[in-house]
């Protein structure tokens, strides 16, 4: 956790701002020349002994007057018992600092913390009433940063909200605003603290964590029977038998020595190759689910490469559009998911459509061993999709390729939109329907390139962008369990 240093609020000048409770009993005020004039002018004998003028003539309307002069005296009261009051609380003393990640992950609920330390020359049995508003970077969206409570003398407080970063990159917070309100309620002392705090939005390094921690549990641990279920071609160990066991991989002569029921442990093969390639044209910058689908094609890229490289295998990682923008030759060890980090940290998708025969063409220049080749694109149709088509198809004799798309929910809620009857508008109703049949044709157009493309003998992964991470993941490890690579 990153936390900047701590910002002393009894060391800057304050703001007063009145109340709502001020204003409302300066507004009272207004009594007094109310009833004032009800008053009669013959209740101040002297205005008969004064001769004809201005003077005999205010004498005359004397109510009224008094009742504007008792108001001032009022208004001065009330305005100088909300300035003692707004005095009282510089006897309060805060601290505040905020502490968050200084890389924040895309497209996840990011925590952020503010720490408030409340001391000063006050009784321990004293409370205020604290609001607090924090100055996120503005193209961050999550809950709202206002937080509304009640202080303790010498106490510590741990507020917490979260934000979703849209995009990567290097934002700042400038800061926040503070406001103690009065014992009477009539004042609020107000602070801006200039609390910076300069975070770098990175891919999404929360669900890295995650799925290292799940691969780390399925190698040893609670997980550990997972691996065994998933099977593989190489000998790992011999364990004892459990119910549901294959029974082709019971080893006879190790359980006749040992009295009782042994298997072999089989486990995936090691070493061996896969390359990622990950589109940065035209179609990965349409925004779905909050993000861009290039963005989550990154995060699934990383994920992958994390997986693979905990299984140890050699990952390589291309960038492409109208050519190969960044290449990453394939390497093995934990340390080369940094490498390709921050390799990759500043890539963005740009407006121009992506040459896949040309990236298909400089891979098979620059790698001849067999791999897995994972695409991670869009597919619209097959007429859109000719190029990626006729790419794919040129893997399929050396490497294994493996199509993945990255899918709109929005579309598939407009196709699957149930017909009920509502009280709209006719051309309401046929826009409706316009919409929910030119969705279940994109659908139906991108199973068909699908189809296509499985004839070929190209893997295929359809799945949502907000979801293809872990389903990636688990149709890796499936197709290693089975030898596929």
């Amino acid at each position: 956790m990153k936390a900047p240093a701590s910002y002393q609020f009894g060391r800057h000048r304050p703001r007063w701002v009145p109340t709502v409770r001020f204003y409302g009993l300066l507004l009272l005020g207004v009594l007094f020349p109310l009833l004032t004039s009800f008053l009669p002018a013959e209740l101040w004998p002297i205005a008969e002994a004064v001769p004809q003028g201005k003077l005999r003539q205010w004498l005359h309307d004397w109510p009224l007057g008094l009742g504007w002069v008792l108001m001032g005296l009022y208004d001065l009261v009330i305005f100088g018992l909300s300035l003692w009051d707004y005095v009282r609380i510089g006897r309060w003393q805060l601290t505040l600092d905020r502490a968050c990640e200084s890389r924040l992950s895309i497209g996840r609920q990011n925590p952020i913390r503010l720490r408030l330390h409340t001391h000063g020359n006050i009784p321990l049995s004293a409370q205020i009433r604290v609001e607090l508003y924090d100055y996120v970077p503005a193209e961050f969206t999550g809950e709202t940063p206002y937080f509304a409570f009640t202080a303790s003398a010498q106490s510590r407080l741990e507020l917490l909200y979260h934000v979703f970063p849209p995009r990567r990159g290097a934002f700042q917070w400038s800061g926040c605003d503070v406001r103690l309100c009065s014992s009477w309620g009539l004042a609020w002392r107000r602070w801006f603290a200039p609390v910076v705090t300069e975070v770098e939005v990175y891919p999404d390094l929360i669900g890295l964590r995650s799925l290292s921690i799940r691969l780390s549990l399925e190698s040893s641990g609670s997980l550990r029977r997972r691996r065994y279920a998933l099977g593989g071609t190489e000998f790992a160990e011999l364990r004892e038998y459990h119910l549901g066991d294959d029974l082709r991989l019971m080893d006879w002569k190790a359980s006749a020595r040992r009295g009782r029921p042994l298997v072999r442990a089989m486990e995936p093969e090691r070493d061996q190759s896969l390359i990622i390639l990950l589109d940065r044209g035209r179609l990965m910058t349409a925004t779905v689910a909050g993000l861009k689908r290039f963005d989550w094609g990154l995060n699934a890229a990383l994920a992958l490469a994390l997986t693979a490289l905990r299984r140890g295998d050699k990952v390589g990682l291309g960038i492409f559009d109208q050519q190969l923008h960044t290449w990453i030759a394939p390497q093995s060890g934990d340390s080369h998911l940094g490498q390709i980090l921050s390799q990759v940290y500043g890539c963005e998708p740009i407006l121009e459509e992506s040459d896949y025969v040309g990236t298909v063409s400089t891979i098979l220049g620059h790698y001849t061993r067999r791999a897995l080749v994972v695409v991670l694109t869009e597919v619209i149709d097959e007429v859109a999709s000719q190029e990626l088509l006729a790419a794919m198809a040129c893997l399929t004799p050396r490497f294994l390729p493996f199509c993945v798309a990255l899918r709109d929910r929005h579309i598939e809620t407009l196709a699957h939109r149930p017909l009920v009857p509502q009280p709209l508008a006719a051309v309401d109703q046929i826009s409706s329907l316009y919409e929910q049949a030119v969705a279940l044709d994109l659908l139906h157009q991108r199973q068909r390139a699908f189809a296509h493309l499985e004839q070929q003998g190209v893997l295929v992964l359809d799945a949502p962008a907000d979801q293809m991470s872990e389903q990636l993941v688990d149709r890796y490890l499936l197709l290693k369990a089975r030898g596929r690579l």
